[in-house]
């Protein structure tokens, strides 16, 4: 058994390479699909009712209820007015800062102090994301009749949401490792 724990203790450095490589498969692939329109349909309860991104849509919550097309369903006028409501714009903006905090955590083998500042804002997204479990409504199940309601019974918007608990500790960890890597390259430079 000890040798066991041994190897563990030995993963430490690739369990933080692999917690890298997992912030930039979903922060690119997230961030990507924000430039469709059902990820950006899907995102609005969240902005809208944001007090930190709310001003980035036209309309105000929770105008949104009566526009919102379920994952797959065209229909015209919803897309008219998610337009209007400058929906697919926000969502294209933000696709490509999430893209961009992505990539700037990937640079890590080659501009580490870079990636440390990736994994900052990555941490800082996170930060905003959960904060939605306090503004968004629609992440907690809704009071229909069962006793099952509200606070701690998460809807899938919340379950979706409180993930990001342990996006912003992996944030934390790869920020930590690539800001030591950065001081150690700069200490032995001016060596």
């Amino acid at each position: 058994m000890d040798k066991l724990f041994a190897y563990a203790a030995r993963l430490q450095e690739t369990g933080i390479q692999v917690t890298r490589i997992g912030l930039i498969v979903v922060l690119v692939w997230i961030g990507g699909l924000k430039a469709f329109r059902y990820e950006a349909n899907g995102i609005v309860p969240f902005v809208s009712n944001s007090p930190f991104m709310s001003f980035f849509y036209n309309y105000d919550a929770p105008d949104y209820k009566m526009h919102m097309n379920k994952e797959g369903e065209y229909k015209p006028e919803n897309i008219a007015w998610h337009k209007e409501n400058n929906t697919y714009g926000f969502s294209y903006g933000l696709g490509a800062l999430i893209v961009g905090i992505g990539i700037l955590i990937a640079l890590y083998p080659v501009a580490p102090g870079v990636s440390a500042v990736g994994s900052f804002l990555a941490f800082g997204m996170s930060f905003v994301t959960l904060s939605f479990l306090i503004t968004t409504p629609e992440a907690w199940v809704p009071d229909l009749g069962d006793a099952q309601h509200g606070f701690p019974y998460l809807s899938g918007a919340g379950r979706l949401v409180i993930k990001d608990a342990i996006m912003m500790g992996a944030a934390l960890v790869t920020m930590s490792q690539a800001a030591r890597r950065y001081l150690e390259l700069k200490k032995s430079d001016l060596v």
